[in-house]
């Protein structure tokens, strides 16, 4: 399997918490959970953190079963939508950069 995070760090706009998560909820996650190959999405808003730890007040987790797949999911509809829409929720909501990570990952059930 194949991740692929991106990861918000910086900070919410001050008292923007619950209009940022709304936004996340009700316009980029319909997108999301309909890019090609994907198999599935996680949206992970911050709770709490280490004293002096960077602020990631959304982690977004999307599997895809292969490279081939993340590869179609790149190039999909979806995506480029998302992004324009990815783009608003930073100008209404959000100070900080985005970036993103692929990893290669394994489940264990215990």
């Amino acid at each position: 399997m194949i991740t692929r995070y991106a990861l918000f760090e910086g900070s919410v706009k001050d008292g923007q918490t619950e209009a940022f998560r709304a936004f996340v909820n009700d316009e980029l996650v319909p997108l999301w959970t309909t890019f090609d190959g994907a198999q599935e999405v996680r949206v992970m808003f911050s709770e709490e953190r280490d004293d002096g730890a960077p602020e990631f007040p959304l982690i977004l987790a999307i599997t895809y079963p292969d490279r081939a797949a993340l590869e179609r999911a790149m190039g999909c509809e979806a995506r480029f939508k998302s992004r324009d829409k990815t783009g608003e929720l930073v100008a209404l909501f959000f100070d900080g950069r985005i970036h993103h990570h692929v990893t290669a990952a394994k489940s264990f059930v215990i």
